[in-house]
């Protein structure tokens, strides 16, 4: 069930785990009031439609907690998945009133919405939101060209440590650790979500997981924690190096 409209102190952007990396990341604290007054909090429950695609958008919004998908559903009805929504990514598009893609919460996510119009004229007359939400749309970029060779171009083993990889550095990033070295998170999908994902069978991903356990790539705790030991090692099964780029 969605919590629509959650109380508006529910959060403020001075506590906010995502401030340094949400679109109103470069604001001044006068901006940051402006915000304040056009802002709630929607909640959902994993597994629920935050948005069809086609439908009326009248907010966007940053993913302050949880994991979202993108996805789009072809004329024979299959649906395809297009993308991850982490924590401190941003969600609908100014100027644009219609959804572009479904948008379905993985597990329970927490969302800071703004009511769209609002928004769109705030745009305008506050460099700092129109430049951060340009460097975001940039990222959103290479994060959809990563996606693209990571379904397309690897094996099941590179896919399996890329997820691990793209998840472990963003966590770093919200966290404001360093992405180098030894590296613990907490997995926010099931094997089941990930073979979903990644186009593969459960078994396959498991295998894969056990193996990277075995040579000591990864370190468990439960079904969920995961540690990597040497991060350019994790970059490497993945088939990228350390500055994200192929390995020849």
């Amino acid at each position: 069930m969605a919590h629509d409209d959650l109380p508006h102190g529910t959060l403020t952007c001075g506590e906010c785990p995502i401030r340094h990396r949400a679109v109103c990341a470069r604001c001044e604290p006068t901006e940051l009031g402006e915000l304040e007054r056009i802002k709630y909090y929607r909640s959902f429950e994993a597994g629920q439609t935050v948005i069809w695609a086609g439908d009326q958008m009248d907010f966007v919004a940053s993913v302050v907690s949880g994991i979202a998908t993108l996805t789009q559903t072809m004329e024979d009805g299959r649906t395809q998945m297009v993308g991850l929504l982490l924590p401190s990514d941003f969600v609908g598009r100014p100027g644009r009133a219609r959804a572009a893609y479904n948008v379905i919460a993985t597990t329970d996510i927490l969302m800071c919405c703004f009511r769209r119009k609002p928004f769109e004229d705030m745009m305008e007359r506050t460099p700092h939101l129109a430049q951060r939400l340009l460097q975001m749309t940039l990222d959103e970029l290479d994060a959809a060209r990563e996606w693209m060779l990571l379904l397309g171009r690897k094996t099941a083993r590179e896919k399996i440590a890329s997820l691990l990889s793209i998840i472990a550095r963003r966590d770093a990033s919200v966290n404001m650790m360093p992405s180098i070295g030894r590296m613990s998170f907490d997995l926010p999908l099931t094997r089941e979500a990930m073979a979903d994902y990644l186009g593969l069978t459960l078994e396959t991903v498991s295998r894969q997981i056990s193996a990277l356990k075995r040579e000591g790539v990864i370190e468990l705790a439960g079904k969920r924690h995961v540690t990597v030991p040497d991060m350019d090692r994790l970059m490497f099964e993945a088939g990228d190096d350390s500055d994200g780029g192929l390995v020849g």
